[in-house]
């Protein structure tokens, strides 16, 4: 194994690889229970979305250390979770089954054009300005999700929104539980958004605001509730607004994962002469886990930059991912806890995520209207319109307009021009 995984080349051990496959775990295993929060909210069955978060997570993240040998983990991720909930489910109105039917589809583009080599056509299409601006866009619908369902902002019919009741417990509860964990995070404590969670669970146990679970350990909770919806509602996904809806997954988990690949590859010295080794194995393991999840019962899986401190810890291989991978699995027989997960427990970890996803607006080029106008567009849409497809849409659309009139044409990619048809196309459809 030690031969396989490659220990030698990167001067690595069990122990460093375990150490790592733990941390990454830690760092990332506070989406078993937003996961089923957030998709919950869409009216699916929270312990079927638990069990096929774990499952996915699991799948992705095996496949990631054994095939591609990479230290990297993947699991349902946020930002896509929140579209498929918030802005498919409940705002467009799309039955959440449909919505599962169309991260499958999204999951089978993804499984073709990766084994056709065309991702990386796609990923230079896309200026990389919109792929900041998105990316910072979703880290603020993140965080508005967060805010608002801490009860720290409240539905105003005079101003939108405004100040939330801070004197209510859950209230106080949510911005305890954001303070601790952004303690933690500042004094680099790996897991730290994980261990946040914890705390403020135990806090509002002890103070009478969450219920006490009756046990630690249980069943496995059934995933029948979710277990193949995808594929009864695969047919209804042939309309404009559905391709829409698989547009903007694959979209948003393209640049996702691209980008996480690289920075995670990178830290850990796996890239050679600026190039991903085995990258087309790497890929397939996300694509394939998106498709398995949707089956499962979940929104897209991506690799998640929480990966990042594992390789931190020390790990360099695969075997990094096949420990986090055990975990995952282990972590299915913890489903009563999600008893005492509520929304002032996952607020905080929606707010911080959010603050995470912003930190690459500063390599925007604010100084060049053509780009800053359409950046702005995407970022400031997806909060304010509740809706990740309708800031890219307008960015996307804006671009080629501002990029024209300045006289940069030749710098659109001809998949921009489709792009703008087919978010135009978005536009008119919602008119109607």
């Amino acid at each position: 194994m030690e031969r396989y995984f490659g220990f030698k080349d990167f001067n690595t051990s069990y122990k460093k690889e375990a150490t790592a496959g733990l941390t990454t775990f830690l760092a990332m295993a506070y989406i078993l229970f937003v996961n089923p929060m957030v998709l919950g909210d869409a009216g699916m069955d929270k312990g079927a979305v638990f069990t096929a978060t774990a499952l996915a997570a699991a799948f992705g993240t095996l496949f990631m250390g054994i095939v591609a040998k990479y230290p990297i983990a993947l699991a349902p991720g946020m930002g896509l979770n929140a579209f498929f909930a918030y802005s498919v489910v409940l705002v467009m109105g799309i039955p959440w089954q449909t919505a599962l039917a169309g991260v499958l589809m999204s999951g089978i583009i993804f499984i073709f054009i990766t084994l056709f080599k065309i991702r990386e056509t796609i990923i230079n299409a896309i200026p990389q300005d919109l792929k900041f601006a998105a990316a910072s866009g979703i880290g603020l619908f993140i965080a508005f999700i967060g805010l608002k369902n801490a009860g720290i902002i409240a539905e105003n019919n005079a101003t939108l929104v405004s100040l939330g009741d801070l004197t209510q417990g859950p209230t106080l509860l949510a911005i305890f539980g954001f303070i601790v964990t952004i303690l933690m995070m500042i004094r680099n404590i790996r897991g730290g958004i994980f261990y946040g969670m914890v705390i403020t669970a135990v806090v509002g146990i002890f103070a009478g605001l969450i219920d006490k679970p009756d046990k630690i350990v249980g069943a496995i909770p059934s995933l029948a509730p979710t277990f193949g919806q995808a594929f009864s509602h695969f047919d209804q996904i042939f309309t404009v607004e559905m391709m829409i809806v698989v547009l903007t997954f694959f979209i948003v988990d393209f640049f996702d994962t691209a980008g996480t690949l690289m920075a995670v590859s990178s830290q850990a010295g796996i890239m050679k002469d600026n190039k991903l080794p085995r990258a087309g194995k790497a890929l397939l393991a996300d694509s394939s886990a998106i498709a398995v999840g949707a089956v499962l019962g979940t929104s897209s899986t991506t690799a998640y930059i929480e990966s990042a401190s594992g390789v931190a810890a020390g790990g360099r291989t695969g075997f990094t991912s096949v420990v986090t991978g055990a975990l995952f699995l282990l972590a299915l027989f913890f489903s009563p806890l999600l008893v005492v997960v509520t929304p002032s427990v996952t607020a905080p970890a929606l707010i911080i995520v959010g603050v995470l996803m912003v930190s690459v607006l500063s390599k925007i080029k604010w100084d060049r209207l053509e780009i800053a106008v359409p950046a702005f567009l995407t970022l400031i849409a997806m909060p304010l319109t509740y809706s990740i497809a309708t800031g890219i849409a307008l960015g996307f659309v804006m671009y080629p307009l501002t990029m024209t009139v300045k006289g940069r044409v030749k710098e659109i990619h001809p998949i921009m021009w489709v792009l703008f048809v087919i978010f135009i196309s978005y536009f008119v459809f919602l008119v109607e």
